[in-house]
């Protein structure tokens, strides 16, 4: 789950995986301009968006409690096991819709621990010996599986152009764009976010810009340059608003009995 941040005293806003891939696919639906070229393959490239983390709903729906905070896990505190268990389980949800699917998902596992190939500037994390392996594990299996994929991708004469590093690499980079702006909305409360740039964006085979998210206030957001077919672009995401509990309380249980909400912001061009 993601466990969005919140001001002192206030309920802290708890997202399912997939509902935060249903917001990324919110905007993988309304991507493409004049400027911006639309997806290709459309219907794929929605589909892989909209369950990226599709490997999280056993996590999610277990709704395990963080002693340290009384709230369900967030993202990569979640314990190791579980948490590198869904690295594999997503592309193997997206591989039975179809393998370029399989091939996007499996890039997108690894990418996450390899600074997304180079869109996520800085330091690589730190793991320990025993992590770092599972880790290193995990990656080898899915690097396995990309070589299966592409042999059967390059195997079809309509597919066979989507393997090529040019255009498998730009739509593995519209498939983080779309995950790194949800998740600029869904890890921070709206009074935390700020002006943030968005690198490597591809507007074409080729040629790549970098996008500038900017709040105009809680609720509105300027994209410079603005890569959406609609001039206005309302996007929502459910979720529960939780106070930390006592430790051992059944998470499940309470999120049964709470009433889900609705966060929306609106995005606008410059």
């Amino acid at each position: 789950m993601i466990v969005q941040t919140a001001e002192p005293g206030n309920a802290h806003f708890v997202i399912r995986q997939s509902d935060h891939a249903s917001c990324a696919g919110q905007l993988a639906a309304a991507f493409g301009n004049d400027r911006f070229v639309p997806l290709y393959p459309r219907e794929l490239m929605e589909f892989v968006t909209r369950h990226h983390d599709e490997g999280w709903d056993e996590v999610d729906a277990a709704a395990l409690q963080d002693p340290n905070t009384g709230l369900p896990y967030h993202l990569t505190e979640t314990p190791t096991d579980a948490l590198l268990a869904t690295g594999s389980r997503s592309p193997d949800f997206n591989e039975r819709h179809h393998p370029f699917c399989g091939l996007l998902s499996s890039l997108h596992t690894c990418g996450i621990y390899q600074g997304r190939f180079g869109i996520i500037a800085g330091p690589l994390p730190m793991y320990s010996p025993e992590k770092r392996r599972a880790v290193e594990t995990l990656i080898s299996r899915e690097q396995a599986r990309q070589v299966r994929l592409k042999a059967i991708l390059a195997g079809r004469r309509e597919t066979a152009v989507w393997v090529e590093d040019v255009f498998l690499f730009y739509n593995y980079k519209r498939l983080q764009f779309f995950d790194l702006l949800a998740l600029y909305f869904h890890k921070h409360h709206a009074a935390e976010r700020s002006r943030t740039e968005f690198r490597h964006v591809p507007v074409r085979p080729g040629e790549e810009v970098t996008i500038t998210v900017e709040p105009i206030d809680e609720a509105h957001y300027r994209l410079t340059p603005y890569p959406f077919a609609v001039p206005q672009l309302d996007i929502g995401t459910r979720g529960w608003f939780l106070h930390p509990q006592i430790v051992g309380t059944d998470l499940v249980e309470l999120l049964e009995h709470t009433e889900p909400e609705c966060e929306r912001a609106l995005l606008i061009s410059a």
